[in-house]
């Protein structure tokens, strides 16, 4: 076992060792020694102190988190069958520990008594709201249930978490499962990056033709670029049908959806409450599902005459310069980008150019450098793939973070962009030093083709960006619970914020200008282009805003009406007649590739993005107030303010005192309403 790379958590995982035989040896170890962990600190000899169960049962807890955590991103980044067996086998027993653990009246009865203790009443503040979390997650773990109730909630908990990783391993199968050999005549009017990459990938299969994919840097372009209307047809039919009832049964979500709801009803009543959505909303920033739906009524109310507008123009332009008269949900993407094109004089493609990534990265490291007094620096760490990076962020020579950088789609990734922890920060009782945090940002946009550096679309920088404004709030903290530490403890609501509020500065010209450095000529990109970009920068801004609260409705709507597991084509029609300018064609299935709400934790939160949206949006305000000729936005002072108040904090405090404390109010609308251009 002592060559067991799962079970080396000293330093950072060893994920160029870690190979599917090393998972259940692993685990069995670790569960074991968090089993033995819970016994002692539950038992008479160990009191109700904060360091003395910290140092019981957070160590060997954190260790178990560590491991299965490598475990779980190596499945979503370098899948393979060995490794999902092993993940799946293994699955069922981290559950069914977790939810124990979380449901213990010994450990609940220990918490208790050490909140009402001296010592409890002592507490600092961020070690208060990491009891109170704790006294919450109790309650919602099923800590006050008995006998049958206490062990279906298990049992559910257990079905959650083996149909949800079915949900996701059906999505990126039905994913990876399609292609479609194009000529290159069907490939007319698509970039010549993309030819070349689809031609690549045929040629490496040992095919004539391009090979077309369903993954985001081939699909996209082809919907956006390619002038022939069945091959946009039949790729828009396959990604709108993945893992649906139109695929191969095995990879059919249908089932799933209701059973994943069915459940979710089930336990949100044997926690005592009428509906999951107010199950979920409980450590969140909003109150009800009323408020939630209001909120996005109103919202939707306000952006419905600009979605119209942009609807009606685009089926209009459509029809008389594109002679489609019958605009389709596969012309759609191809029709916007003609249209943009000829309202701003300008491409997508033509922008992508300037995006190189190696600039690109260079830039975003400057601004965050800039911003916020740090270094970022290479580093070096054991990695799953040959195009992952390492990095180290310091500030005056003192280690704050590291991340893994992993930026390419590749077969066996999951799709999507996002940031996990690696570990957090944490003062550790073991052995009193100070845990820095690392975390992984993934992204999924395309390599370099032909021995030129990828390029990057302006979307794919805005992402880049908001994957890094979540990883900063991971990396920054200066919190040193772990429980409260980073994203820790952050309402799932306002958890966004400095996502959002990242993406900003990808409209700033003197951000912009660091960004850009042109594949062939060097050049950064023209102030002329760029004012034509700032000009379509809220193209389609309504049309947008609504697909978000149509996602968002649908969401909260499922949660909080009992029955809906019956009805989920229904209410997506339902939602769609409600708000939607743009209705999808009968056979489409979104929700089957859902993965937000289905795999991803936003169940009941995905409104999330729109209700944080206000807040990054206000708190990116204090920047431009702040705004000189000479500096722009890249204001360090104001910059100063907001890493201390909120990336600092974390959950140290609630979403709003941190809000307040860099802005000295809460949060208004006006703010998101004006960037998007509907103020």
């Amino acid at each position: 076992m002592s060559s067991n790379p799962l079970l080396d958590t000293a330093g950072l995982p060893l994920f160029d060792q870690i190979k599917p035989e090393h998972v259940t040896p692993a685990v069995d170890v670790l569960l074991a020694e968090a089993e033995a962990a819970l016994d002692k600190v539950t038992g008479p000899d160990v009191p109700p102190d904060y360091d003395a169960l910290s140092l019981l049962l957070d160590v060997t807890t954190e260790k178990l988190g560590r491991a299965w955590g490598a475990v779980g991103h190596l499945n979503a980044v370098a899948d393979t069958p060995e490794l999902r067996a092993a993940y799946n086998e293994n699955l069922p027993r981290l559950t069914e520990f977790h939810t124990r653990l979380g449901s213990d009246e010994r450990l609940y009865a220990k918490y208790k008594a050490l909140v009402v203790s001296p010592e409890g009443q002592r507490l600092s503040p961020p070690r208060a709201r990491a009891l109170d979390n704790a006294l919450r997650g109790f309650v919602l773990g099923g800590a006050e249930l008995k006998g049958e109730a206490k062990a279906r909630y298990a049992a559910i908990q257990e079905e959650q978490a083996a149909l949800s990783q079915a949900f996701s391993e059906h999505v990126m199968d039905a994913t990876d499962a399609f292609s479609h050999y194009a000529s290159l005549d069907e490939l007319a009017g698509v970039p010549q990056d993309v030819i070349d990459a689809t031609r690549a990938a045929a040629q490496a299969e040992g095919k004539d033709g391009h090979k077309l994919t369903l993954h985001m840097p081939c699909y996209l372009p082809v919907m956006q670029y390619a002038t022939h209307r069945p091959l946009r047809e039949t790729l828009y039919r396959a990604y709108a049908t993945r893992a649906s009832e139109f695929g191969p049964a095995e990879r059919d979500n249908s089932a799933l959806m209701q059973k994943l709801l069915a459940l979710r009803q089930e336990e949100a009543q044997l926690l005592g409450y009428a509906n999951f959505a107010d199950v979920s909303l409980v450590p969140k920033m909003a109150q009800t599902p009323h408020q939630v739906m209001e909120f996005l009524r109103d919202l939707a109310k306000r952006a419905r005459p600009y979605a119209q507008k942009d609807m009606d123009e685009l089926r209009t332009f459509a029809k008389d310069h594109l002679g489609l008269p019958d605009l389709q949900a596969w012309d759609t993407a191809f029709a916007s980008e003609k249209l943009k094109e000829a309202r701003y004089a300008f491409s997508d493609q033509e922008v992508k150019q300037y995006f190189t990534e190696p600039t690109v990265l260079k830039g975003l490291f400057g601004l965050i450098e800039t911003l916020f007094e740090v270094q970022i620096k290479p580093d070096t760490a054991p990695v799953w793939h040959d195009t992952v990076r390492f990095f180290r962020i310091e500030r005056a020579g003192a280690l704050v973070g590291q991340f893994y950088l992993d930026p390419y789609a590749r077969p066996g990734k999951r799709p999507g962009a996002w940031m996990d922890d690696v570990r957090g920060r944490w003062k550790r009782p073991d052995n009193g030093q100070t845990q820095t945090p690392v975390a992984h940002l993934v992204c999924n946009y395309a390599a370099g083709v032909c021995g030129k550096p990828a390029l990057l679309t302006h979307d794919d920088v805005t992402t880049l960006f908001h994957e890094f404004g979540h990883g900063l709030h991971h990396m920054l903290t200066q919190v040193e619970d772990i429980g409260v530490a980073g994203i820790s403890g952050v309402e799932w609501d306002a958890v966004e914020l400095p996502s959002q509020f990242m993406e900003n500065f990808c409209w700033e010209w003197a951000v912009v200008q660091q960004l850009t450095h042109h594949v062939d000529t060097g050049e950064s990109l023209p102030l002329e282009l760029f004012a034509k970009m700032i000009a379509a920068k809220n193209f389609q801004s309504g049309m947008m805003t609504l697909r978000q609260i149509e996602f968002s409705l649908f969401d909260m709507r499922l949660h909080a009406e009992p029955g809906n597991d019956q009805r989920v084509q229904q209410v997506v029609d339902e939602v769609r007649l409600e708000v939607a300018v743009n209705i999808p064609p009968a056979f489409n299935r979104f929700q089957h590739s859902f993965s937000h709400i289905f795999s991803g934790g936003y169940s009941a939160g995905y409104y999330s993005y729109k209700w944080a949206e206000v807040l990054s949006a206000d708190a990116y305000a204090a920047f431009e107030e702040a705004a000189t000729p000479e500096t722009g936005v890249l204001n360090a002072e104001v910059g100063r303010r907001y890493r201390q108040a909120i990336l600092e904090a974390g959950g140290s405090r609630s979403a709003m005192d941190n809000f307040k404390a860099f802005r000295g109010r809460e949060p208004s609308i006006d703010a998101l309403l004006r960037h998007q251009g509907m103020a």
